[in-house]
């Protein structure tokens, strides 16, 4: 038997602790919270399976910094109006 399956007489249980004009909103909590989880569940399974694949490198920040700089340094040239007569 699954822990999930012995969660449920506990959390009806629980539920039924609450007051009645509250028990509608904690249920949706809570499956507002188990979607999330969910989620989240299989996006870190995606990004194992990617870094399995070969999918992922390890980020050098020295790299990135020189690239930033010179699309930074671009912009900054794009912006300069040429001088006149030129």
């Amino acid at each position: 038997m699954s822990t999930m399956n012995n969660a449920k007489p506990w959390a009806a249980e629980a539920l039924e602790d609450f007051p009645e004009e509250l028990r509608e909103r904690a249920i949706a909590y809570l499956k507002d919270q188990g979607e999330k989880f969910r989620v989240l569940k299989q996006l870190v399974q995606e990004g194992i399976d990617a870094a399995d694949a070969g999918h992922v490198s390890e980020w050098n920040m020295a790299e990135i910094r020189a690239m930033a700089e010179s699309i930074a340094s671009k912009k900054e040239s794009d912006r300069t109006l040429p001088k006149a007569g030129e």
